[in-house]
């Protein structure tokens, strides 16, 4: 059963389909809150914002028969040497491998079992490794080097990829996954405009500020994302569907990542918060670089983990809409997020000192449950 929750008079506000045993979840969270009340999705201070990001234009643009990568349009695939592009997808897997290490290890314990999306999984590593280049823009070594113009180059160099005119390896395993996978350009261009958000804005007045952040920075990873994992055919739900579920999962890890990396984030003059929340607590930017765990901080952060926690509850149907093997990756990546949240309570909610992490046997342990959640539903019907 779900219902349709419409939150306050705000012009901004919209509405969101959410199932019952969500609303019973979020209410008794809510009761078991701390007595000063903070606004998260699910109370009526605050929700998803109804905010046009185009993700029904995106579907549609994703879906093979009306996108240029079908057979009408193979003329224009790029004709990539097999060894160029294997030595291309060999590079992008390395640096998987560095600096995303819960998705690389993902993507190699799912071996034999998941030959879809082993056989594809190059097209996603040849997608992190740009995003990963992308990222380093702002929170890279040559972050004090970043301006409009080089995004605007950076945007320049994105429209070339998707015409097949890749400028060295790693743009050539991009184009190659553009013309293999319905992919439109319009989730990178966003993704692009939260790098130059990051130029120019370090705080954040309110969650809806912080969620188009979010959205622009990592939403658009899950729009991304979708095509290449692929749809079950037998999915009983809509495409959108889907795609809003992906959007908030990629919503949720980038909240997850803003309360691992607080200190971190600190140390570079960075408050991802919402400062009307913190507030609301009785603190302020200066708590946040004092570094002082305090009972406020605590009861600020546990709201902060339930909004996060939210999301991923709404990324679930999604993640089991998906073709039947990549259940299991996304399955995996949702609960080790959902983990990071875990090791941040059992840090008694010291983000300020120290970097919440899920260990390497943690990860593996993790594993056979994501199999078992990826397993066929009953919201699935069978041909």
């Amino acid at each position: 059963m779900f219902r349709t929750l419409s939150f306050s008079s705000k012009p901004c506000i919209g509405r969101l389909q959410v199932p019952e045993s969500m609303l019973t979840t979020a209410r008794a969270q809510v009761v078991a809150a701390p007595k000063i009340p903070v606004a998260f999705p699910g109370s009526t201070k605050q929700c998803i914002l109804d905010i046009d990001l185009g993700v029904h234009e995106v579907v549609q643009r994703q879906s093979w028969p009306n996108n240029l990568s079908t057979e009408a349009g193979n003329s224009r695939k790029p004709r990539f040497d097999p060894m160029f592009i294997g030595d291309a997808y060999d590079k992008c897997r390395a640096i998987c491998a560095e600096y995303a290490k819960t998705f690389y290890l993902v993507c190699v314990c799912f071996g034999h079992g998941c030959r879809h999306l082993v056989d594809d999984k190059g097209a996603a590593e040849g997608n992190m490794g740009n995003l990963w280049r992308t990222d380093e823009l702002v929170d890279g070594p040559n972050a004090g080097y970043m301006s409009s113009a080089v995004l605007e180059r950076w945007e320049d160099r994105l429209e070339d990829i998707f015409e097949g005119r890749p400028y060295d390896m790693l743009d050539a395993a991009l184009s190659d996954t553009v013309f293999n996978f319905p992919l439109d350009i319009k989730p990178f261009r966003d993704m692009i405009e939260g790098m130059r958000m990051d130029t120019r804005k370090s705080r954040y007045k309110s969650f809806q500020e912080l969620y188009l952040y979010c959205y622009y920075v990592a939403g658009t990873v899950g729009l991304m994302s979708v095509p290449v994992m692929g749809i079950a055919p037998e999915s009983s739900v809509s495409a959108h569907t889907i795609y809003n579920a992906a959007l908030y999962l990629g919503i949720g890890n980038q909240l997850t990542n803003i309360l691992r990396d607080v200190g971190e984030d600190a140390s570079r003059g960075r408050v991802y918060l919402p400062q009307d929340e913190l507030a609301q607590f009785g603190l302020s930017d200066k708590d946040v670089f004092s570094r002082k765990v305090t009972d406020a901080w605590r009861d600020f952060m546990k709201e902060q983990i339930i909004r996060a926690r939210f999301f991923f509850n709404l990324a679930e149907e999604g993640a089991s809409q998906l073709d039947k093997d990549s259940r299991w990756p996304v399955w995996s990546s949702l609960i080790l997020y959902r983990k990071i949240l875990d090791a941040i309570e059992e840090n008694d909610y010291d983000n300020l000192t120290k970097r919440a992490y899920v260990g390497r046997t943690k990860k593996l342990l993790t594993l056979p449950l994501a199999y078992s959640r990826a397993l066929p539903r009953p919201g699935l019907s069978h041909r």
